[in-house]
Order: C-alpha cells, then sequence, then structure tokens
C-alpha cells in the first residue's frame, strides 16, 4: 500500500465536525507543503500531528456512541462543554499518542520517505 500526500489530504476530508475544521485546515496545510524537499524531521511532525488527529477523531466517535446528552440542555453551555471535551480530547490523543502510540506514524513515514525521495540525514556521533 503506497501513501501520498493525496490520499492523507482526502482522509482529512472526510468526516470532519465543524469544531475540528481549522485543525482540519492546519494539517492539510502542513501536508500539501511536504515534498522531497523536505526534512525529515518536518515529515515526521506532519506524520505525527496526522496520527494524532487520527486518534482525536477516533475518540470522539467512541464518545457519541456513549453519550447521552440531554436534548434541552442550554445551547452556551453545550457550546462550551463541547468546546472543553474538544481540548481535552486532543490532550489525550496526545498523551496516548506518546506513551503507546506512534505505529502508524512510523509506517506513514517510512513510505512517504521512499516516495518523495526524502535523503536521509546521517548525524555522526561525537
Amino acid at each position: 500500500m503506497s501513501m501520498a500526500i493525496d490520499s492523507i489530504t482526502s482522509m482529512l476530508n472526510q468526516g470532519t465536525s465543524t469544531n475540528s475544521t481549522q485543525k482540519t485546515d492546519s494539517l492539510k496545510n502542513s501536508v500539501s507543503g511536504l515534498s522531497s524537499n523536505s526534512t525529515e524531521e518536518e515529515l515526521k511532525e506532519v506524520l505525527k500531528d496526522f496520527e494524532s488527529y487520527f486518534l482525536e477523531e477516533m475518540i470522539k466517535k467512541v464518545k457519541e456512541t456513549f453519550s447521552h446528552e440531554d436534548e434541552e440542555e442550554d445551547s452556551t453551555m453545550s457550546q462550551y462543554s463541547d468546546m472543553f471535551m474538544d481540548t481535552a480530547i486532543e490532550e489525550i490523543a496526545d498523551v496516548l499518542l506518546d506513551e503507546i502510540g506512534g505505529g502508524m506514524t512510523q509506517q506513514l513515514y517510512e513510505q512517504m520517505k521512499r516516495n518523495y525521495n526524502i535523503p536521509t540525514v546521517d548525524v555522526k556521533q561525537v
């Protein structure tokens, strides 16, 4: 399976909620900025952000599955609650990624590095 920038961008276009539109747009811009001139660090950072976003979306779907929100809830309180929950989910996704994740990031990194011929930087040990 070959992963390219277009594939990641199409994944970002699917199922985005209004609360995550800004983050999705930011990720699209980061992904679009990748090229054969990108460094390994730039590629790794973009892919880590993508995997974190992917985890966030999964957590949000799980939350929706178990959520039994009261339809008569005050809309202002609902907006604040949604904003807080989105922030909490972002933090949880980042912690999960740092603690147990990264496998998808590594696989995407290796594929895209090959696809875009991003050179490996040899760092000499001192």
